[in-house]
């Protein structure tokens, strides 16, 4: 199984991502943020630059962990396209197939079910426009999005099937979904998994040591075939948390890991004992 992670949560420089990685053994990163600026926020040049770093050293990118689909359903719509657009040419220039995004937020006081339609609209619209550029459109569960609980992923599965899974654990521990349930109905159906874990309260912990089933659903994601992860911390407050949590705050563990590097080695560590 190939093991990836979200390296800006090791640091927010590429060259010391790099040697977050390297010291842990992975094969690459699930890139998000490169030197403080998000991803989607570089040019062509600089992702070439940044591939050339990465290459230099042995590793790749697996997915572009980017910010698309966590806009409201009644945003900037269009707007959205062209950052889509552009990110899925980074994505070409990064020499990556995959593509991490979210299913929006929704209006206040809306119901999912009044949403439905729009949704997938947009969903089918954007997955056409990947399908140009080569690349697939990954849906991760979140907290606050349509697609949160595992019942309305499998619908946006079903109703765009260019559409790919990514199956978080701690994401649907946060939204009360039970996690073996979800796994029933969305294993067969993961393209690769984030490790994350968690406990009841929604608070973030290393792999295992939550509710999220974690070496039960490796197992049978292995035996299914599975062969990729990304490795999500969440252990401690890093670079450009803020952005990413847009008002959806992560219950976190506080002043147990004194620094990034030492919460993203934990987090590895973890992992590496479960497989």
């Amino acid at each position: 199984m190939k093991i990836y992670a979200f390296s800006d949560e090791a640091a927010s420089g590429l060259s010391e991502q790099i040697a977050a990685m390297k010291r842990n053994g992975l094969d690459g990163t699930e890139i998000r943020g490169v030197n403080g600026r998000n991803i989607t926020a570089l040019t062509v040049q600089e992702a070439a630059e940044t591939l050339r770093q990465l290459k230099d050293n042995g590793l790749c990118v697996w997915s572009v962990g980017s910010p698309i689909g966590k806009i409201p359903l009644d945003g900037d719509y269009a707007g959205h396209l062209e950052l889509l657009r552009h990110t899925l040419e980074l994505a070409n220039t990064l020499e990556c197939a995959n593509l991490r995004m979210f299913s929006f937020y929704l209006p206040e006081g809306a119901k999912p079910e009044s949403c439905r339609n729009e949704v997938i609209e947009k969903l089918a619209q954007m997955a056409e426009i990947a399908a140009d550029f080569g690349v697939a459109l990954c849906h991760e569960n979140e907290k606050g999005i349509y697609g949160d609980l595992a019942v309305r992923c499998a619908g946006l599965l079903d109703a765009v099937p260019a559409l790919r899974c990514v199956f978080d654990p701690a994401n649907f521990i946060q939204c009360g979904q039970d996690v073996p349930e979800a796994w029933k109905l969305l294993g067969p159906r993961t393209w690769y998994m984030h490790i994350k874990d968690a406990m009841a309260d929604g608070t973030v912990v290393p792999a295992g040591q939550g509710i999220g089933h974690l070496p039960e659903i490796l197992a049978d994601y292995a035996a299914r075939g599975g062969e990729a992860v990304t490795i999500e911390p969440h252990l401690r407050v890093f670079d450009g948390l803020r952005e990413l949590e847009r008002g959806q705050k992560t219950a976190l563990q506080e002043g147990v890991y004194p620094t990034e590097d030492a919460a993203f080695d934990a987090a590895c560590g973890a992992l590496r004992k479960l497989i």
